[in-house]
């Protein structure tokens, strides 16, 4: 059944209830019955007309009548989704400033959000900028300026910042992904039944409700994820003939690069979408009715070329945004640096841009480091005297720097500037912009970091060695000029001071985007900080069966805390899904194998595609993580546990289908009874979602259902 309701320019009629193959009346026929009606009454004369006279007197009535006439629109709402859409927006925003404090990982979150609000460059190896630019977005609309130290969970947040405006966006997004589960399982060809039960499952979550309610990003990940699948479908259901189609097709290509813009995981949805769009259009290939041409090109440009060029211009944004020098100038290189406003570009501003001899630099490496290195020496010496194997790397040649110590060998302290970056033999070294290799001239061997760090008789610094070209790593071997002086007096204390003051010699230092692009992502993926060991973090296997827990926020003096527990029936049906999937697969393709179709082929396709998105979902977001070398969390499970939420209404509505009469009452009796033992303990568990009401020790103590749960309490 649904409802329909006619608003006219007059007024609003009483509502009507209709079936749902019943045939409205539609506005060209109360047109039609207007003309009829606006005739004269008594008797007719009827004359001759032509056919050109009889339409345009036809058209004339007509226009005039509709514009005498109010206009009417008939709309549709699915009230069950209103429903839940409004049940999702109180679950995920009532209270959303409490507590006022910061919770768990907006410790870490925050930190970038003050960044942005200060316009200071930043790098997080963690993922991409989108995230962090959606949570500065919300601090940036409640007038957040950055101004609040990020030092510690459970630190009060003061007046002047708006908690609710940090927190807003990724509890929009984790409300609407219920009502986007709704649809999706819609999408799947599956009942309404299915999709309430589906959009249940996601509502009464208590971990989604926790991770949506803070500023965090997994449910906006989710979110766009769960969006991208739905226009996808959405596109591949509509008719063919239907242009509007390609919108939402364009929509689930946009989705797709906002999810890898806010964490790299969205990557692996992607590639699933991917999959099944490859599969939909080879399988329109053999349709000679369309234009495959056209098809395979409006799926490559929405769902290749848009993300890509989406993702570049997330890194546009975030590079535009950040123009300050900050905490993370010294990951980049020198021209990365000297782009940023103050730091580097303070140093250097006035430098001379060429080289020359009388030159006075700084030499820094260009390998990928933690920490910048600049070529020095020390009032120190080595433990054996010179020509010797380096202390650290015996494959390769000590340096040192030359004093005459009345050593028996004569100097070679001779270097060749072999300048490698640049683009014709006669450019110039260059302040900043050339990337030199230092080579011996007796030996010809390379300047370079070892990468190794001397002991406590070099002061822990890196090792710096010579060695032979073809053995060095490329790298490593690089150095260029940061700061530089010139001096042109022969008078030693007039030269002295020229080296000390600028030249004011204004030079355009700045590199191109695409150059600050693909040094940022190659420094995102390629350095990686120390990983330690968290009280709260867990094992991939240990999420299935939820063993752990993570205390989000515990109150400075009351039992009131947060916990990030999921729901342990929801949790248990999942699991029970996923099972039950694999086996009736099995099942059914041994005996399709054996000649017997238990299923119809459009049933059959059905179920398919019900497992390529819902067990693949889950399968790309939860494998990787067993084979990551990283502090791995229980929220990094909500992803694909999400797809197993999605499969468990589904499956039951296809075994529904295939049981008897008796057998269906008693799935049914099954299914209210855990339905409403989903709703008991997701109630069961509130206070430790929502951190209110609080409980005594003892009742905390009850709501230790595994022994592996760590559950804070104060005795009184």
């Amino acid at each position: 059944m649904s409802y329909s309701a006619c608003v006219e320019a007059s007024g609003i009629r009483g509502p009507s209830l209709q079936s749902a193959g019943s045939t409205d009346r539609t506005p060209e026929s109360s047109i039609g019955r207007c003309l009829q009606t606006n005739t004269k009454s008594g008797n007719r004369r009827v004359t001759g007309e032509s056919p050109a006279a009889r339409r345009h007197r036809g058209d004339s009535s007509r226009m005039s009548a509709m514009l005498q006439l109010p206009l009417v629109v008939t709309a549709q709402v699915d009230l069950v989704l209103v429903l839940v859409s409004l049940l999702a927006l109180w679950t995920r925003l009532s209270r959303l400033s409490y507590p006022n404090a910061v919770v768990f990982d907006e410790v870490y979150y925050g930190q970038f959000v003050s960044l942005y609000m200060k316009r200071v460059f930043f790098i997080d190896d963690s993922g991409p900028p989108l995230g962090h630019m959606i949570l500065a977005l919300g601090a940036y609309l409640g007038g957040f300026d950055g101004n609040f130290v990020w030092n510690r969970i459970g630190a009060e947040y003061p007046s002047s910042v708006s908690v609710w405006s940090l927190r807003v966006l990724p509890a929009l997004c984790g409300a609407l992904c219920v009502p986007l589960v709704y649809l999706l399982t819609l999408e799947l060809r599956f009942s309404h039944l299915s999709a309430l039960g589906a959009a249940v499952l996601l509502l009464l979550e208590n971990s989604l409700i926790v991770q949506s309610r803070f500023m965090l990003l997994e449910s906006v990940l989710i979110f766009l994820v769960l969006l991208a699948f739905f226009s996808y479908l959405r596109f591949h259901n509509a008719p063919t003939s239907s242009w509007f189609r390609y919108v939402w097709l364009l929509l689930s290509g946009v989705s797709c690069a906002a999810a890898i813009g806010v964490k790299y995981m969205g990557l692996f949805s992607y590639l699933l979408l991917l999959g099944v769009a490859f599969l939909h259009t080879w399988n329109l290939v053999g349709d000679q009715s369309l234009n495959v041409c056209v098809q395979c090109v409006c799926r490559v440009v929405c769902l290749l070329v848009v993300p890509v060029l989406l993702y570049v211009f997330w890194f546009y944004l975030h590079l535009s945004l950040l123009n300050r020098s900050g905490p993370h100038d010294q990951l980049m290189s020198s021209a990365f640096q000297a782009s940023l406003q103050g730091g580097l570009s303070r140093i250097t501003q006035g430098q001379p841009l060429e080289v020359a001899y009388g030159s006075q630099v700084t030499l820094r490496s260009s390998a990928s480091q933690l920490i910048p290195c600049w070529l020095h020496s020390h009032k120190a010496n080595y433990p054996v005297s010179h020509d010797v194997a380096a202390p650290m790397s015996p494959h390769a040649q000590e340096v040192s720097g030359y004093v005459d110590f009345n050593v028996s060998m004569p100097a070679q302290n001779l270097w060749k500037v072999d300048i490698s970056n640049r683009e014709a033999e006669s450019e110039v070294w260059k302040t900043i912009l050339s990337e030199v290799r230092l080579v011996h001239v007796n030996t010809s061997a390379v300047l370079k970091l070892s990468g190794v760090s001397l002991p406590e008789w070099g002061f822990r610094q890196l090792e710096v060695v010579a060695e032979k070209l073809f053995k060095a790593h490329g790298s490593s071997l690089g150095w260029n000029v940061e700061e530089h002086r010139y001096g042109t007096s022969q008078e030693p204390k007039e030269r002295e001071a020229e080296l000390h003051s600028p030249t004011h010699i204004d030079v355009d230092r700045k590199i191109s985007f695409w150059a600050k692009f693909l040094e940022l992502q190659w420094k995102m993926l390629a350095v990686k900080q120390e990983e330690s060991e968290h009280k709260y973090s867990s094992a991939p296997l240990e999420w299935i069966t939820m063993e752990t827990n993570i205390a989000y926020w515990l109150h400075a003096t009351t039992n009131a805390q947060i916990h990030l527990i999921g729901n342990p029936v929801s949790w248990g049906v999942a699991n029970l899904s996923l099972l039950a999937y694999q086996l009736l697969a099995a099942v059914y393709m041994l005996r399709r194998r054996r000649g017997f179709k238990d299923l119809p082929d459009a049933v059959w396709d059905q179920f398919v595609c019900l497992g390529c998105v819902c067990v693949g979902g889950w399968v790309v977001n939860f494998v990787p993580f067993l084979l990551m070398e990283k502090t791995l969390f229980l929220y990094h499970y909500l992803p694909a546990l999400c797809y197993l939420y999605l499969l468990s209404p589904a499956l039951l509505e296809h075994t529904h289908t295939h049981l008897s009469v008796t057998h269906r009452c008693a799935l049914c009796v099954c299914v209210s009874a855990v339905l409403l033992s989903v709703f008991v303990s997701y109630r069961t568990f509130c206070p430790l979602t929502y951190g209110s009401p609080e409980l005594s020790a003892n009742q905390l103590r009850g709501l230790r259902w595994r022994d592996t749960w760590d559950i804070l309490y104060r005795r009184r």
